[in-house]
């Protein structure tokens, strides 16, 4: 599939740089803030990175402490909500359709991943609003195949939807941002039917290495597949 260049326009890159810095801040002020395993980054290599999203603090938490600045994908109807549309808009989320097949969406994160740089995306689809996973769906799996780069799984512990409610009582919640290490999975060869599994069983093992990251009440419909590394 042929891919055109991507850039990041000026604009955008100007309000990531005021973006990231006043979110990292008000994290670090409405609540403690704890990394762990950022030596698991390929920094300045391309690479995706897989998170369970329960909330939606889950995105700004990733974006605005990951050693370098990432692109992210974010559904289409969140855009259209007051407040939450406006920041993604600033910061350039590239919005999908949520179940629909978009070439053109194919096409840019492929030119993304072209130019080296890292991409944010959540398997699951949409917020869960507990702290236990819900199935990936393919979408994850797709990508893995046609990009061929590691994907960095990331589990985030304590960004429940209460997060701002408990911050705002004095709580100081605690956030944990926990990077695992660089999954490499082998090109899909299946055809048919078993080309849709395989990415399915890759979109699995991508959020079974994040349960390995995360506490027992996490993992959801991964409950006992969790992979440690």
């Amino acid at each position: 599939m042929p891919t055109k260049n991507y850039r990041v326009p000026f604009h955008i890159r100007f309000n990531r740089i005021y973006l990231r810095f006043g979110i990292r801040t008000l994290f670090k002020i409405m609540g403690r803030v704890k990394v762990v395993g950022q030596e698991n980054v390929p920094l300045g290599k391309p690479y995706v990175i897989a998170i369970n999203h329960i909330s939606i603090f889950d995105p700004p938490l990733t974006v605005s402490f990951w050693p370098e600045e990432p692109e992210v994908i974010g559904a289409a109807d969140v855009f259209e909500k007051k407040g939450q549309g406006t920041i993604l808009s600033l910061y350039g989320v590239i919005p999908v359709h949520r179940g629909d097949y978009d070439r053109a969406l194919l096409e840019k994160i492929l030119a993304i991943i072209k130019s080296g740089r890292p991409l944010v995306i959540a398997p699951e689809g949409g917020r869960s609003h507990e702290p236990a996973m819900r199935r990936a769906m393919p979408g994850v799996g797709y990508i893995i195949e046609h990009t061929q780069v590691p994907v960095i799984p990331v589990g985030l512990v304590g960004t429940l939807d209460d997060f701002w409610q408990r911050a705002k009582r004095g709580e100081k919640p605690l956030l944990e941002m926990r990077i695992g290490k660089p999954i490499i999975f082998p090109p899909i060869t299946q055809k048919g039917a078993e080309r849709r599994e395989a990415r399915q069983y890759n979109a699995d093992l991508v959020m079974r290495h994040i349960a390995g990251l995360l506490p027992e009440e996490y993992h959801g419909v991964y409950a006992g597949q969790a992979i440690s590394s």
